[in-house]
């Protein structure tokens, strides 16, 4: 008769023998089957930490991103550049301008090395320099001076259709339409030409038609402390059109309205039907 320990031994020997792991193929014996939980479980244990690790390194990045923000947003006055560095030669920044334009081309699977596209990355910094000039840009710089004391008039002043070209913020691609402009004047009146430049300030930079529309009439308020302001902009969103639902025909319609025109709803009407106008 044999002895426990003799059984055991011989039952451990039997599994080690028959087991074929080694061989790569599926063990099922007691030693194979706790070696597979222990990977298993090791395993787990790294893929939790990995996600800790990447929720923990996003929310710092966020959270530096929201910092930054606010305080340059705190800093910036309406009819101010926006706080770019000047400190970059122009050259270092097409450079580095050029550099990402090659890198995009070469993720879409392009060569930046034929010859239709040798000159692509200078042309498209260059473009996409002119399209955000408004950063550099500031009411004061574009109206030079071209507020005037009047005293006689007192009735409503309205520039339609201004042409505008912007970006939208969230894709980087275009919309375009038309603005409309109308300002009671305080006595003051300001150029014709310079409620289009005002305008175009606010365009060309990375936006949202709403806020576009706001920051036109403000900054006409700023300018010259009229009795009233009111602004309509009306534009196609290639965001809308190129991509997504794709909807060549939809209009996008804000309207912003200060002093008397927020305050009078006959101000308001009148103003309305003078741009509806054909």
């Amino acid at each position: 008769m044999s002895s426990p320990s003799s059984t055991i031994s011989e039952s451990t020997q039997s599994d080690l023998e028959d087991c074929v792991l080694a061989q790569g193929k599926i063990c099922i014996c007691h030693e194979c089957e706790a070696t597979r939980e222990k990977l298993l479980l090791g395993k787990k244990r790294r893929l939790e930490e990995e996600a800790v690790t990447t929720l923990n390194k996003k929310a710092n990045v966020n959270d530096i991103v929201v910092k930054v923000s606010s305080s340059e947003m705190d800093s910036l006055s309406l009819c101010q550049p926006v706080g770019i560095s000047q400190e970059e030669d122009d050259d270092v920044k097409m450079a580095k301008m050029t550099g990402a334009c090659r890198t995009i081309l070469k993720c879409i699977g392009e060569n930046p090395d034929r010859e239709g596209l040798l000159k692509t990355p200078a042309r498209w910094a260059k473009a996409l320099l002119f399209m955000t000039k408004g950063y550099q840009q500031t009411t004061a710089s574009v109206t030079n001076g071209a507020v005037f004391t009047e005293d006689s008039h007192k009735e409503m002043v309205v520039v339609k259709d201004i042409d505008i070209h912007s970006l939208c913020e969230h894709h980087m691609v275009p919309f375009t339409g038309k603005v409309h402009v109308g300002y009671i004047p305080n006595g003051k009146i300001i150029g014709l030409s310079k409620m289009a430049r005002i305008a175009e300030i606010f365009a060309r930079r990375l936006q949202v038609q709403e806020r576009l529309t706001a920051q036109i009439a403000d900054a006409l308020v700023e300018a010259v402390d009229p009795l009233g302001v009111a602004v309509v902009v009306e534009c196609s969103h290639f965001c809308m059109v190129m991509r997504g639902v794709q909807k060549c025909g939809a209009k996008t319609v804000t309207s912003s309205v200060r002093g008397c025109f927020q305050k009078d709803p006959k101000t308001r009407s009148e103003f309305f039907s003078i741009i509806h106008q054909t």
